[in-house]
């Protein structure tokens, strides 16, 4: 396994309050590989220097786990993508580029023609 530079952070976020889950849910989110840097936002250049090793695992209950990457879309954006080679929509992450990744902080993420809010939960 290749040994990656300080900056990077296992992030993981679970679904955050929203109807029909108004306590949210532990056991519905995100866990993902990637660089962030000293103010807590993705390190674009980082990531492309090993984008590979950026890597996410989108868990929901009854369901198994699916395992991607963390992609950076034409115009900067950001998704997950589970078929690499494929013709799979991404998942994309609503103005990644600006948030902040930092326990509490709240994501949304556009999945299934819907956005979802999902709260930071730990960054290790």
């Amino acid at each position: 396994m290749t040994q990656l530079p300080h900056g990077f952070r296992q992030i993981r976020m679970e679904l955050a309050r929203e109807k029909g889950h108004p306590d949210g849910a532990r056991n519905h989110g995100y866990s993902f590989v990637a660089p962030l840097d000293s103010a807590g936002h993705i390190d674009a250049a980082e990531w492309a220097k090993h984008r590979d090793s950026c890597r996410v695992v989108k868990f929901r209950p009854d369901e198994a786990d699916e395992v991607g990457h963390l992609v950076r879309r034409p115009g900067g954006s950001w998704a997950f993508r589970y078929d690499i080679s494929g013709t799979d929509d991404d998942e994309a992450g609503y103005r990644f580029g600006d948030e902040r990744f930092e326990v509490g902080e709240y994501v949304s993420v556009h999945e299934d023609d819907e956005m979802h809010t999902f709260r930071v939960v730990s960054v290790v």
